[in-house]
Order: C-alpha cells, then structure tokens, then sequence
C-alpha cells in the first residue's frame, strides 16, 4: 500500500523549534513541505535541527523545505552566520557579461548556503518587470526595466541554483511590476492590455517555462478577470499562466495571509486550488490560521503530482564548488575590478 499523498499546502512554523503540539498539528495534517523566515533561523545548527524535526514531523525526508533568499533586502539567512548577497539590482547594474556572471555566483553561493541547512527550494528569481509607477515592493529586487535583461538574469539565476541542488521559484508570476500598491497590505490592479502584459510582463516568464516551480502574483489582470487576482482566478491561471505564457510546471501560491486577499483564510485556500493552483502556501505559522487553512484543502492532485515529480527530478547532487575562489570572484566582480 502507497504511502497517502500529502496535503496541498506548504506551512511556515512559529519559531526556531517544533513544540509537541506543532508536531503533532504537522504529524496530522501533513502538508507537502514547510517555509523558513528570519523567525525561524538563528544558527545553523539550529535551522539544520528545525529541519530535521520538520521532516521527521511528516515522516517524508524529501518534504520541501523553502525560504526566500534573495540578496538585498530580502533575506531570511543574515550575518553574522550567512553572508549578505547584493540586491538583484546592484548586480544587474554592472552590465552585461559581468552581470550575468555575478548573479550566477551569487545564485550558487546562496545555493551552497541553503544545501547546507537542508533546505531544498528557493523563492528566487524575481522575474518581474517594473514600471516608474510601481509600488516599490518590487525595486531592486528586479533584475532590470527590460523583458530581455530580466529574463537573462533570471535564468542566471536559476542556472546558479540548480548547479548547487536547490530548485529555483519564479515569481511573481504573471508579473508584478505594475502594481501601485504592496500586495502585502491591498489588493492591486493592473490594467495594461492582454498585447502590452504579453510583450513585456509575460515575457521573462514565457522564457522560462522550462523551470519548475513558479508563484502567482495577488493582482487583479483587468484584461483577463476584473475582479478575481491571479491566485484565484481561473481565467488568468487558464489564459495567461498556463496558456500564453505556457507554464506547466508546480504553480505555489504566494502567502494567503497577505491582505490582498480578501475572505477568510478557508476560502482564499478553497479558491486558489479551484482556481487551478496546485499548491497553497501560508506562511506566519500562526496556529489557527493554519487549521482554517488545512481544512480547506485536500490531498495534492494527481496532476500537481506528476509536476511535483518533474520538479524534484530537476534536484541533483551540487557540483563540488572552492566556495572561497567563488566569493573572492563576486567580491572582485562587486568591486568594478573584473
């Protein structure tokens, strides 16, 4: 008899330990794989610890475990234990091969970083595209302006992630550049044709439809549906997602908790797995918010399976690396000395 499939949802954790009732929550409901945030990591020690429990909490060694290091100021891993990586920006601004070698490094070091811990997935590149108007939620997080510098740097990065055994995530995906406002605090919408979005926001991602995990953006597409956003909205996951940019791979929502979702949390995890997600993500660990949310969705689908299993075919042993030759070469590539 087969193993049962997991839940289709990924948990964050309250902080740098599992208690026996988060365990036991954990044990129960037993969800695909789990979420580490500045909250939960202290040492290494401790986060290899934290991960150790997490898997042996849902008995499945090759649960996922993701975070999301991105350089800059979004990074879960900091100093004094972790380096601090630039911001996709900074790097981008040193133009052309220089750039695209530096965001490579920076990939495979955080790589390094992460395979260490345990931890198997990150929430990296950002292939989102923003315009002067944006909210700046997104800023120098983004690889450039352009379709064609993001979607180079993107893949650089994504190149560098799965040298070193982590699975990269696209995001925000179909593009969160235009949005006015942080979808963390309100909803955003995003009024640009289906032929503008197609030639530029889609376009990094169309590009990269050969990774394998992506992450919706909570945006209204007024082309597509005037009043769903992308994580609950079929006719963009159909239409957009799936059909013009072409993704079939692992579609993670980003945090249900995030405000620009409205409802209560039961029905924002129900909507996004209706509406063609295959994975919902919740990620404050905040214990009630979680049972809410597992009880509103079921085992993972046959098909999120099958994209489940691409994915993690995609992990492989890291190349061996001289970490210190590689930080030395970022250093001298940061510096402007290449």
């Amino acid at each position: 008899m087969s193993d049962p499939e997991p839940s289709a949802v990924i948990f964050g954790c309250a902080g740098t330990l599992l208690d026996d009732s988060e365990r036991d929550f954990f044990r129960i409901v037993n969800p695909l794989g789990f979420i580490l945030f500045q909250r939960n990591c202290e040492t290494p020690d401790q986060v290899r610890a934290l991960v150790a429990a997490l898997h042996s909490a849902v008995g499945r060694a090759e649960a996922p475990v993701l975070i999301d290091q991105e350089g800059g100021r979004v990074a879960r891993l900091r100093p004094p234990h972790w380096p601090a990586y630039p911001a996709a920006a900074a790097l981008a601004a040193l133009g052309g091969g220089r750039a695209r070698e530096a965001v490579r490094l920076s990939a495979r070091l955080i790589a390094d970083d992460l395979a260490r811990l345990g931890i198997t997935v990150d929430c990296l590149p950002v292939l989102d595209i923003p315009v002067a108007s944006a909210d700046p939620v997104i800023g120098d997080r983004a690889y450039g302006d352009s379709a064609a510098a993001v979607t180079e740097l993107g893949r650089a990065a994504c190149e560098g992630l799965l040298a070193g055994g982590v699975l990269p995530v696209l995001k925000h995906i179909p593009g969160h550049g235009r949005a006015t406002v942080d979808t963390h605090h309100a909803l955003a919408r995003v009024t640009a044709p289906r032929a503008v979005l197609a030639a530029s926001d889609f376009a990094p991602f169309r590009a990269l439809t050969d990774m394998p995990l992506a992450m919706t953006a909570h945006i209204v597409y007024t082309a597509f549906d005037a009043e769903r956003p992308a994580t609950l909205s079929r006719r963009v996951i159909d239409e957009a997602i799936r059909t013009s940019i072409g993704f079939d791979g692992l579609l993670l929502t980003d945090d249900l908790s995030m405000r620009a979702l409205g409802g209560g949390l039961a029905a924002r995890a129900a909507g996004a797995l209706e509406a063609g997600c295959d994975v919902v993500l919740h990620c404050n660990g905040d214990r009630a918010e979680m049972a809410e949310v597992a009880g509103a969705v079921g085992a993972l689908s046959p098909k999120a399976r099958a994209r489940l299993d691409r994915a993690q075919a995609r992990r492989r042993a890291a190349e061996p690396i001289d970490r210190a030759a590689l930080e030395a070469r970022l250093r001298t590539l940061t510096a402007g000395d290449a």
